[in-house]
């Protein structure tokens, strides 16, 4: 299975600028760690129960929590991705002690994180109908915060091609653009349907994150591990 963490460092590099000089930072809206945070304004979520994921939108920062077991963090990793997060432009990572990591930001770095977002599922999308590596496919279209995405497919050379797994990068994507958004960590889910470009009826649906966890119990009972 595709380690969420990986997906995750790699958000974070694709969204990561150079240093912001000071004048720049306050265009942007930046406000220095003295000045007031998002857990001292109004706004703030309550307190983050295990396996949630929250995103506190505050004054001057937003944080978002994720739980470990979304991040399929193992032993190290936390210093890891803190430092990676640290160099793109994240002020704070934290380890809760309870099961969840929490990310602080600016808020136009957050606005930032997402507009990257936006243009990688974007740029995911162009380069599916028209980079001839999934062949099958014809065309692919997203609703607006990208739950769901449908993929026009000759069906018979999709089915006998490897063209499906065009489905895993997008909906991984999607996932993350959601979460990061504030989505409801109970309600979350991305949706792809793959059509037959010739009749429109739909022969394949693909659900996320319930394939993710289907495809890592696969790989524990092949392993032997859980």
């Amino acid at each position: 299975m595709w380690k969420w963490l990986i997906a995750l460092s790699i958000l974070l590099a694709a969204c990561g600028t150079g240093e912001q000089t000071p004048e720049e930072s306050a265009e942007a809206g930046d406000t220095p760690e003295s000045e007031t945070s998002a857990d001292e304004s109004e706004g703030g979520s309550e307190e983050n129960s295990e396996g949630s994921i929250d995103v506190d939108k505050g004054m001057f920062n937003v944080k978002v929590t994720l739980p470990k077991t979304l991040l399929e963090m193992e032993d190290g990793d936390f210093e890891e991705i803190k430092a990676s997060a640290e160099e793109e432009g994240i002020s704070e990572v934290t380890d809760n002690g309870d099961g969840t990591i929490t990310y602080k930001m600016s808020k136009s770095k957050h606005k930032e994180m997402m507009k990257e977002m936006e243009e990688e599922i974007e740029s995911s999308l162009e380069e599916i109908r028209e980079g001839g590596e999934y062949s099958s496919i014809q065309g692919v279209t997203a609703n607006g915060d990208y739950s769901e995405f449908t993929l026009e497919a000759e069906q018979t050379a999709y089915e006998e091609s490897f063209d499906g797994f065009a489905v895993f990068g997008i909906g991984v994507l999607g996932l993350y653009y959601q979460l990061f958004d504030g989505a409801d960590p109970d309600d979350y889910s991305v949706v792809i349907h793959v059509t037959d470009a010739e009749t429109g009826e739909e022969f394949d649906t693909v659900e996320f994150p319930e394939v993710l966890d289907k495809m890592s119990g696969e790989q524990g009972e092949e392993y032997g591990t859980e």
